[in-house]
């Protein structure tokens, strides 16, 4: 359910276990709920010795402040409202994590050429947008065009459930997907 309130949510496992999280205070951010936090990350990890995320459509920053607390090594959160933006940055400093981490306010499609030219790349890579506005196809190829994806990579898309997800979009291979609820789904790709 989409809301205008701000409430907390947590950090399910880690470092930062129990910690509170604040949600985006807008309807447009649809927080992962901690059932489908925990499946994630139980399904590529569930804990990890660094590496690198990328958290695309950040909203609250949640998966990858999930991740950091896992042992993910730095993040950098990508969201193009200006709410989201700012809880992402509240959040960070709610955990003192500002120095493994970069916030960017744009679009996914400018903040991936602009990584791109940076030459960074990711190993865990959240793919979480608007429910039905992009195409999951299309943002795994921009990843592969601006060549962010370590070797082993892993993306982590959350979707509609009645979403068609590609089985394979250039070298990545869809490795399963599984459903939460009727309208949640998750997966995840090397």
């Amino acid at each position: 359910m989409l809301t205008s309130e701000v409430y907390w949510m947590r950090v399910i496992a880690g470092d930062f276990k129990g910690r509170p999280l604040k949600s985006v205070p807008t309807h447009k951010t649809r927080p992962t709920t901690d059932k489908v936090k925990e499946a994630v990350f139980h399904g590529i990890g569930p804990f990890f010795d660094g590496g690198r995320a990328l958290d695309l459509f950040a909203g609250s920053g949640g998966l990858g402040i999930e991740a950091l607390s896992r042992g993910v090594g730095s993040c950098v959160f990508v969201d193009q409202q200006h709410q989201a933006v700012k809880t992402v940055y509240e959040n960070i400093e709610l955990l003192k994590l500002e120095d493994r981490t970069e916030v960017f306010r744009t679009d996914a499609y400018r903040a991936m050429k602009a990584a791109g030219k940076r030459g960074l790349q990711f190993d865990y890579i959240f793919l979480d947008p608007p429910y039905k506005k992009f195409s999951y196809k299309e943002l795994m190829e921009a990843l592969l065009d601006h060549g962010l994806a370590a070797e082993g990579a892993i993306i982590i898309c959350e979707h509609d459930a009645s979403e068609k997800i590609p089985e394979q979009v250039g070298s990545f291979k869809r490795m399963k997907t599984d459903h939460y609820g009727s309208n949640i789904g998750v997966s995840i790709f090397e």
